[in-house]
């Protein structure tokens, strides 16, 4: 009774944002639309988004203008869920927040390290950030080199993780990024592990550990199939938690000597007996991915709709919503065939994992 009373009016509100989600047969509309201005004409129309799109000027429509204004919706949800949870919902979000971060840096030091322009208007996020994070927008802003980067976190849970790297030489975007996501997901277990409640916890275990195992099955197929690193390499990039995956099957697919070999392994690990399967997705680790991704965390919603998951699984579903809005529009601004998009976006074996 008492996490019915907790959550009955937080899911009240989820549900209500989640009917404010792209429907599948919304995004065939889009993707037949034939151009950008048509697409973001269409969203602003949309509740979720016309605030966000709402004063997009037609000069406005590069890649990096409509990322931001999208990415506006996507925090604008979690500051209303914010405001409508009680204080042990929000000591999660303040949790789940750290996943923006990490994303926001490794956005930013891909745009540093490549010598290229940052194409979002970080301002637009300022006061968001602001209120919930530790991280000093205004010295960010102003980093032109990895070393600015790299003092404009200062104050920060990063600034002691980077300041202990810079030590190290001939670090690339690759390193930077893998560390940043060890960083984040061994801080994410230690904290679910340690300080949620039980029923909270297990929740997120579920969801969070199958996104572990998920993300070095794809980071062992990259590493074998794209970088033909040695296992001894290989090892040295996975995040060094298991779920259901097995120090032996891991070991097994980084040791195989053929693709193969690896495929064969990662069919018989635990995830090699999922139902309604075929081999065929096998052969595809990151749209094994979104197949278990997206079972678990629609199964743990329905399972408890009275719990941290309903929070949990809404964040997810918006997230990527926005992907597959940024993949939809980009794919039409290239000309890509309407059928191709459709399929790009609602096929699992072209779904996959945020970075």
């Amino acid at each position: 009774m008492g996490n019915l009373l907790a959550y009955s009016g937080l899911t009240a509100k989820v549900k209500a944002m989640q009917s404010r989600l792209i429907t599948s047969e919304q995004m065939q509309e889009m993707a037949a639309l034939g151009s950008v201005t048509a697409c973001v004409e269409y969203l602003k129309r949309h509740p979720a988004y016309a605030g966000p799109l709402g004063d997009t000027q037609a000069g406005e429509l590069h890649r990096g203008a409509i990322e931001q204004h999208l990415k506006l919706s996507e925090y604008q949800d979690f500051a209303k869920l914010y405001r409508f949870s009680n204080l042990s919902q929000r000591k999660f979000l303040d949790f789940y927040f750290m996943h923006y971060e990490v994303a926001f840096l490794k956005r930013y030091l891909r745009s540093i390290i490549s010598l290229t322009p940052f194409d979002l208007n970080l301002s637009v996020f300022q006061q968001f950030f602001d209120r919930h994070s530790s991280l000093d927008f205004t010295k960010i802003m102003g980093a032109k080199s990895l070393i600015d980067f790299i003092a404009a976190l200062e104050g920060s849970a990063f600034y002691p993780l980077f300041t202990s790297l810079n030590r190290e030489s001939n670090l690339s975007l690759f390193d930077y990024e893998n560390i940043l996501d060890m960083f984040y997901f061994k801080t994410m277990w230690r904290i679910i592990n340690k300080k949620l409640k039980p029923a909270d916890r297990d929740i997120l275990i579920q969801c969070f550990g199958r996104r572990l195992d998920m993300l070095n099955i794809q980071w062992l197929y990259r590493c074998k199939q794209f970088y033909r690193m040695a296992p001894s390499e290989i090892y040295s990039v996975l995040i060094p938690i298991q779920y259901r995956l097995k120090v032996s099957d891991i070991r097994s697919m980084a040791e195989s000597e053929t693709m193969d070999g690896f495929f064969s392994a990662l069919k018989n690990s635990r995830y090699g007996n999922l139902p309604e399967q075929d081999y065929a997705i096998y052969l595809h680790p990151e749209a094994l991915a979104h197949q278990v991704n997206q079972h678990i965390y629609q199964y743990t919603s329905q399972k408890d709709p009275y719990s941290i998951a309903v929070l949990n699984t809404y964040l997810y579903r918006k997230e990527q919503e926005i992907q597959r809005l940024i993949t939809l529009i980009e794919s039409i601004r290239y000309g890509v065939p309407s059928q191709t998009i459709i399929e790009s976006i609602t096929s699992p074996f072209k779904g996959g994992l945020i970075s």
